[in-house]
């Protein structure tokens, strides 16, 4: 039965080629890089690979994930060349900043049985690491025909994702069914799992990777660099990673902030480069003093906004702030990565949707470290508070930084349990051919 449902998914999919062709062109509009290396995502035009670990990462908060793990992969096998693919521009964008040119970056191709076995056949995979949760029919197929061993790394999977999948749970089933080992964020995601048809024996909770973020050596001195451009002395909050719908929200948070207190400067960071644009037209439009990051500029007296319309330096905006909103969270996105900002023991603040982060926003919510606000007015109250309170702004840093501190040691577990599945590798050319861009 499950075999029937792949066919008729399989057909569908390829009446949607022309489909997804004018949907890349339509996305290039904004973003230029939907439109570059199109033939990749048919499984053309492709390095060849005697052996590679093949890790993938659908966008930007998977391939953030994945670069701590893929350069503990390379110190534990240098050997062997790391194919990183992603589905979108930014992703491709975020692993060639951290990485360069010590892996292959290729777009990973659309679910279809002729483009997936292309780019088996030319990368020939010792082992395929999915980021999170990609699940895909023909793909996990076409692994476990060439025995090539899946593995979900970081497994995160949200009662709203859950749902989703139990609509096909017979595919859902069939798919899980063929992976050798999921390492689950947390209790409940490994639960979801099972319940979806995952084996117990073959899933493992190991926590998650995002604990283990490693902070750059020079990360501070950079900041105050920044913060001087800033303005050494001002009161800087970030809004990072916010969509559309969420700037309007927290610029009028601003507006009410800078009655209170006029000098108070935002770091604005929208999460896609490609509305950057339009946010910086919407400051226009409501009458708010901005300068853009791209352009190198500092703050005047009256800068109320510093857009942050650059890739690959959000650890850098939150070091250089005083307090963090993380976007993604009054819009049904689910939020975005928390732990960043509390990391560098920075107050954080977040809107009511976490449903893709509800362990990690449970834990700093027990520890008293994250605030949850539902509206405007209440965003600038918390901002002023911890503004005006030193003290309490230290505190609730402090207690961030600690949640962080108490939960890292799941990149260890990761690489330990990979390893026992590469084994020993054997040795391959160490240079990584056909190395592209993300431009």
């Amino acid at each position: 039965m499950t075999t029937v449902m792949r066919y008729v998914y399989s057909a569908f999919f390829y009446l949607l080629v022309p489909y997804l062709l004018l949907r890349l062109l339509w996305r290039s509009r904004k973003n230029p890089g939907y439109r570059q290396r199109i033939p990749e995502r048919f499984g053309f035009a492709l390095p060849r690979f005697k052996q590679a670990i093949w890790v993938h990462a659908v966008s930007v908060g998977e391939s953030l994930i994945a670069v701590s793990l893929i350069k503990k992969l390379r110190l534990v096998y240098p050997s062997l060349p790391i194919v990183v693919t992603t589905m979108t521009p930014t992703g491709a964008a975020r692993i060639q900043a951290a990485l360069g040119d010590t892996v292959t970056h290729l777009y990973v191709p659309y679910d279809l049985p002729t483009a997936i076995n292309r780019f088996l056949k030319r990368i020939n995979p010792l082992i395929a690491i999915i980021m999170e949760t990609e699940l895909w029919p023909n793909f996990y197929a076409a692994c476990e025909q060439r025995d090539v061993p899946i593995v979900i790394a970081n497994g995160r999977l949200s009662e709203r994702s859950a749902q989703g999948y139990r609509r096909i749970s017979a595919l859902t089933w069939e798919m899980l069914s063929r992976v050798n080992l999921l390492m689950a964020q947390g209790k409940a995601d490994a639960e979801r799992y099972i319940a979806l048809g995952m084996n117990p024996q073959r899933l493992v909770v190991t926590g998650n990777i995002k604990f283990d973020l490693e902070l750059p050596a020079d990360l501070i001195s950079r900041s105050e660099v920044l913060r001087m451009h800033l303005g050494k002395n001002q009161l800087i909050w970030i809004a990072a990673s916010t969509h559309s719908g969420e700037e309007e929200l927290v610029l009028k948070a601003h507006a009410l902030i800078r009655e209170r207190l006029p000098e108070a400067r935002l770091i604005l960071v929208p999460r896609h480069p490609e509305r950057f644009d339009e946010v910086a037209h919407l400051l226009t439009q409501q009458g708010f003093s901005y300068i853009r990051r791209s352009q190198g500029e500092s703050c005047q007296a009256d800068t109320a906004v510093f857009l942050g319309d650059t890739m690959g330096e959000m650890l850098l905006f939150y070091a250089a702030s005083d307090v963090a909103l993380v976007g993604g969270s009054f819009a049904p996105i689910g939020g975005h990565n928390l732990l960043e900002p509390a990391a560098l023991a920075k107050p954080v603040i977040s809107g009511p949707q976490l449903f893709n982060f509800t362990e990690i926003s449970e834990l700093l919510l027990r520890a008293d470290a994250l605030v949850i606000v539902p509206d405007a007015p209440r965003l600038a109250e918390t901002v002023l508070h911890y503004f005006t309170d030193v003290s309490a702004r230290k505190q609730k840093g402090e207690q961030a930084r600690q949640v962080v501190e108490a939960n890292r040691g799941a990149l260890a577990k990761h690489i330990d349990l990979i390893s026992g599945i590469i084994g020993s590798a054997p040795a391959v050319e160490t240079k990584t051919p056909h190395v592209h861009t993300s431009s």
